[in-house]
């Protein structure tokens, strides 16, 4: 092989890294929108994040482009994206600035977050890690319900900036299920059952409805049914939920 040949590297090899980076960039525009108070521009690119941060690891498989350096930085970007970027986003919205328990909460949530990252990486050359089963609340998950009360809010259904404290602990709450041993949801282990398809697929139908006309309103339906879930998992692992 020629010694310029060996300095190329292939498109596609590098596609999976592009693509974390790009949602690395959502998360931090997200903090961008989140300091000038324009909150559901910063919400919305956190979803967004979630949505490349499940197609970065899907590509990587697919081009079979996988690579530690790709991992790591996948890693380092869910951290901003799911750890830093929600917690400020729920601190400036419903605690404000002198609440200073708020930011405590704040900390542990995005603590909290590294250390669901750091836990994730160790598991992650264990034979059938993350295939039947995860270990805590993933970090997007994560993300996802810290993000309640501000939906709550954009849905009309309830406004949590008059119960800082109670928003504080949600996102406290929802740092300890991060770090937990409550078995949660894997993609990889759904199987959907014959009779279910078609019950699937109008449920698919509505969430394009819903996305269209009452966006805020699918997401808490969307979070209420991902708390619903882990239920039985928090149930199941009482009393040792962080042994």
């Amino acid at each position: 092989m020629e010694p310029r040949e060996r300095e190329q590297m292939p498109f596609l090899l590098l596609l999976p890294n592009l693509v974390t980076i790009a949602g690395m960039c959502l998360g931090l525009t997200s903090i961008r929108y989140t300091m000038v108070a324009q909150f559901e521009t910063a919400v919305v690119l956190v979803l967004l994040s979630a949505l490349i941060d499940g197609m970065d690891g899907l590509i990587a498989r697919r081009l079979r482009a996988t690579s530690e350096f790709g991992a790591e930085l996948d890693s380092l970007s869910d951290f901003l994206c799911f750890g830093v970027a929600p917690g400020l986003l729920v601190y400036r919205f419903a605690l404000g600035e002198v609440n200073a328990m708020g930011w405590v909460l704040v900390l542990v949530f995005a603590a909290a977050c590294c250390l669901r990252l750091a836990r994730f990486n160790v598991m992650r050359g264990e034979d059938g890690a993350g295939k039947t089963h995860f270990t805590g609340v993933p970090a997007p998950a994560g993300a996802m319900l810290a993000l309640l009360p501000i939906y709550l809010s954009f849905s009309g259904l309830l406004d949590l900036r008059g119960a800082p404290m109670g928003v504080a602990f949600w996102l406290g709450l929802v740092g300890v299920l991060m770090i937990s041993r409550v078995p949660t949801f894997s993609p990889k282990a759904l199987r959907v059952p014959r009779w279910g398809v078609g019950a699937l697929l109008m449920g698919t139908v509505i969430g394009m409805g819903l996305i269209f006309t009452r966006f805020w309103l699918l997401m808490v339906i969307v979070d209420l049914i991902y708390v619903a879930t882990l239920l039985p998992g928090v149930w199941k692992v009482r009393g040792r939920v962080l042994r």
